[in-house]
């Protein structure tokens, strides 16, 4: 069977542009999808994050149906029902059991592929279809929520109003923002006027 090779995110694709890709887990990135606006309205919008976020190749040919777009929303709510849980010790068990399910079916079924450079890449033998790329972030989720280690590190953004969830790799865990970039300038901002208006005053 021919091999479909693996994509990677390229911050310059401008499909991929107005997506995020830094939260330190797949499962969490699609959680991300949902702020501050819907960031995958259309079956193309989830082929484009499925390239960014390294689930298929950029030239597979692939394209997602609305029950596609469904499904993986239906699958955003209920891992970001079972993270923001664990943080506030909510169990969830619904969204548990609908992940655990989803959980069951195979992932995309990777293989290496040599170029012609000589280089083994990682590659894909087939063009998945949904319920394989469901179940690849439900084994992320259940990865993450299983481990003592990553668990522990799941941090809330402490940015104003902003409901971002992100794994916390940082040296000391002292990671206040979902991104140093968008939340973190946002707060040196927002302090930096506040400082001025009392100096003025």
């Amino acid at each position: 069977m021919a091999a479909v090779p693996t994509g990677s995110p390229h911050p310059s694709r401008p499909a991929l542009w107005e997506l995020r890709f830094d939260s330190g887990r797949l499962c969490l990135d699609l959680v991300a999808t949902a702020h501050p606006v819907e960031r995958l309205p259309s079956p193309d919008s989830l082929r484009a994050w499925l390239v960014g976020a390294g689930l298929v190749p950029a030239g597979a040919d692939l394209a997602p149906a609305t029950s596609w777009l469904a499904a993986f929303h239906e699958l955003r709510r209920h891992v970001g029902l079972l993270v923001r849980g664990e943080l506030a010790g909510r169990p969830a068990p619904v969204a548990l059991d609908r992940v655990n399910l989803l959980a069951r079916a195979a992932p995309p079924a990777p293989c290496a592929v040599r170029t012609a450079d000589g280089t083994l890449v990682r590659s894909l033998y087939a063009a998945p279809g949904c319920p394989a790329l469901l179940a690849a972030v439900a084994r992320d989720t259940v990865d993450l929520l299983t481990d003592p280690s990553a668990r522990g590190a799941l941090r809330q953004c402490e940015g104003d109003n902003c409901p971002i969830i992100y794994l916390d790799t940082s040296r000391g865990r002292r990671r206040r923002w979902c991104s140093s970039e968008v939340c973190g300038n946002r707060e040196r901002v927002a302090r930096h006027r506040r400082r001025a208006a009392l100096a003025r005053a």
